[in-house]
């Protein structure tokens, strides 16, 4: 019913077939008495009257006349009380449920009948507006927001939002994007108005907007994500500040931080609404267009410094990372390289190393939001070890070609900052929560045998970290990466099937219980955890063994000597440009200097000794050097811009020539004389000299001459 009354919204000249069909379906049900089929053609044709306001429906009405004739002529008495209900529903529901045309009795008095204003001026307004060609759309929009204005009717917005629906259902769908923006151009008028007034201009904008989805939006589109991006930079700035002109004076209005924060969540609710009904290919547009708005610590994304800059750069990060939540919820895509390019996984995940934890949180909640695309998020919301994960009632695929090639480019990256996402001593339950769904659903939505393998190993290093705990990470942490390993592990075991992975999982997680609870999530991830004073003691039973593992899943066809290596993070320029200091310093490299050319009784040549200064000089240096080229190409740019074209002239003419010089050199060392027939000259020194003589001066034997 949803989807008809869509259809005869967008197309009101179908009102007429719509109508028809349903009259000649119910005229044909009735005669082979079928009832239900009766009561569903004359509720459609209710919902239609109630939802259509068109200025043109006769032959509309005229079907919904026959209908009631035909129920009132038949001879059931519940199909006369329905058509008599239906004509009741819409005569005494007011102009703005049904759209029978009504006559006045004539045995009435017309003295005696009253109109009611507020439905007289709502019809004229749909009149109107129904009437309003292109280029008058703007001057019956603007008397609406200056009318709204002058008596103060934003804040309420009941009244605005009840408006601005009539004008958009009045007028033609083509003309929908003029009321956007005109909203738009309305909302940055008033930047510096109060904020419960900015609130209801985007309350009505989110309104109108998802009316105007179903039209033709078109050109907007980036122009009202980016007027709403630019009202909550704004509105961050007022409430850092405390007042709309950046400085505190006698007669600046003081702004309230809880109005300003009301404001940027309607304005985060209202882009997520509207990005819900725009199609796939756009809302790859938008999710590209806010992240790169989201200020990062690199050499192209400067950040503001000082106590006011950071605290600035903090509040905008958060607030996009929540709007590009919003706009992630839902998102379905079936090609995982469309839905996460490079660009926008790179820029995404650089946030996800940064201190502040509820950075990391929502960066980790938009992945689950793309990866997860069956709709398994919600059965990985609390951590456990099930016995059986039938329960779950999982929807797996097959990994298609294209996840693969996805995982392949992008797979160890994603590894990388899951595991240094797990080392951070901020984490709480939420983050713990968010990592085991993430790790579950790219083992469901991505995953392969290489897949599967090195997910395995990425946890076992978990658990080494929290067995070796190099970081000095609080109890709370170790025991949460032992649970966190744990409910992976059991869930992972029963995915691949294997019988002698699924018990060493059973047998490992029931020794748990037994006698180390504290490393299990049921243990751990509750309100009150029940810890362990000491986990230096753990014993090798407790935990899960890689040399097990690699073991039972080699005899099932899975890479072993994959699994048999550990899994190291790689360090690359993102924590080069990162300005954390754990970051250098927990990533190990591990450099093999191997030969397999060089004779077998060749000495081989001594690793080399990598330290932290050593790393620090690394990473200093190439930074130096870094600048100095594009210094360099900086120049030089400058030199061709503002040089005269003599100079850039002489200046090429000279680089030819030194080329053609160096080109002489290297012909006359390389190309040598032919040979001489008649064999070398010895010359001074001893040395054989090529001496070339002609053929006309060659003698030859007599027997070669003719």
């Amino acid at each position: 019913m949803e989807k008809l009354t869509f259809y005869a919204l967008s197309a009101p000249e179908k009102l007429d077939r719509i109508g028809a069909y349903l009259s000649e379906r119910l005229i044909r049900d009735v005669g082979r008495h079928r009832y239900g089929y009766v009561c569903i053609a004359m509720e459609a044709l209710d919902q239609l009257l109630m939802a259509c306001h068109c200025q043109s429906i006769n032959l509309f009405v005229e079907s919904f006349l026959k209908m009631v004739a035909k129920l009132l002529e038949s001879e059931k008495p519940n199909l006369q009380i329905l058509g008599t209900n239906s004509v009741r529903s819409h005569l005494g529901a007011g102009e703005d449920g049904g759209t029978v045309n009504r006559s006045p009795s004539p045995l009435q008095a017309p003295e005696k009948e009253k109109e009611n204003p507020a439905e007289l001026a709502e019809r004229c307004l749909r009149e109107l507006l129904g009437r309003a060609a292109f280029g008058n759309i703007k001057n019956a929009i603007k008397p609406v927001l200056i009318h709204l204005d002058n008596h103060s009717l934003w804040e309420p917005k009941v009244f605005a939002i009840r408006c601005f629906k009539i004008i958009m259902y009045s007028i033609q769908p083509q003309h929908s994007h003029l009321v956007i923006q005109q909203l738009l151009s309305h909302l940055d008028a008033n930047s510096r108005s109060a904020a419960t007034v900015r609130a209801g201009i985007v309350e009505v904008l989110s309104e109108a907007a998802v009316i105007a989805a179903t039209g033709s939006v078109g050109p907007t589109v980036l122009e009202m994500f980016n007027t709403l991006l630019r009202q909550l930079r704004l509105s961050i700035d007022y409430a850092l500040t405390g007042s709309y002109d950046g400085a505190i004076s006698l007669g600046t209005k003081i702004i309230k931080e809880h109005e300003e924060r009301m404001f940027q969540e309607a304005v985060i609710k209202t882009i997520g609404s509207f990005a819900s009904t725009l199609p796939t290919y756009q809302r790859s547009e938008v999710i590209l267009f806010i992240m790169s708005k989201v200020p990062l610590p690199s050499l192209h994304h400067p950040m503001e410094t000082g106590k006011t800059g950071e605290n600035r750069n903090r509040l905008t990060q958060i607030m996009l990372l929540k709007s590009l939540l919003q706009v992630s919820t839902g998102f379905q895509c079936n090609n995982m390289m469309s839905a996460l390019p490079s660009n926008f996984l790179d820029r995404l995940l650089s946030t996800a190393l940064m201190e502040d934890a509820e950075i990391r949180l929502f960066v980790l909640e938009i992945l689950i939001s793309f990866i997860d695309r069956h709709g398994n998020r919600h059965k990985f919301s609390t951590i456990s070890t099930l016995s059986d994960i039938s329960v779950l009632k999982l929807k797996v695929d097959k990994c298609s070609r294209q996840d693969t090639v996805f995982m392949k480019k992008h797979s160890q990256q994603l590894y990388r900052h899951i595991y240094l996402s797990c080392k951070e001593e901020t984490n709480i339950q939420r983050h713990y929560e968010a990592l085991y769904s993430l790790l579950a659903l790219v083992s469901i939505e991505l995953a392969n045998e290489e897949v599967v393998v090195d997910l395995i190993r990425l946890v076992l290093a978990v658990q080494d970290v929290a067995q070796v705990n190099e970081e000095n990470l609080p109890v709370y942490n170790r025991c949460a990466l032992y649970a966190l390993g744990a409910a992976y592990l059991n869930l992972i075991s029963q995915l691949t099937a294997v019988p002698a992975f699924c018990q060493h999982t059973h047998e490992v997680i029931e020794t748990r219980k037994k006698e180390a609870p504290y490393m299990l999530p049921e243990d751990v991830f509750v309100e009150r955890p029940r810890l362990s004073q000491n986990l230096d003691g753990v014993v090798i039973e407790f935990l899960f063994r890689q040399s097990k593992i690699s073991e039972v899943l080699g005899g099932s066809g899975y890479n072993s000597d994959r699994l048999c290596l550990p899994y190291i993070p790689q360090l690359t320029d993102e924590d080069r440009l990162s300005k954390r200091k754990s970051i250098g310093e927990t990533i190990s490299l591990q450099v093999e200097v191997e030969s397999r050319n060089s004779p077998e009784k060749e000495e081989r040549v001594p690793a080399e000794e990598i330290t932290y200064e050593t790393l620090k000089k690394a990473i200093v240096d190439s930074v130096a050097v870094e600048e100095q080229e594009r210094e360099r190409r900086r120049q030089v740019v400058e030199k061709f811009q503002k040089a005269p074209f003599e100079e850039i002239a002489a200046h090429c003419g000279a680089r030819a020539s030194l080329l053609q010089s160096k080109l002489n050199q290297i012909f006359e060392i390389t190309i040598r004389p032919p040979p001489s027939p008649s064999g070398t000259i010895t010359a001074a020194y001893g040395q054989p000299q090529n001496h070339s003589i002609p053929v006309y001066e060659m003698k030859f034997p007599d027997l070669c001459v003719y």
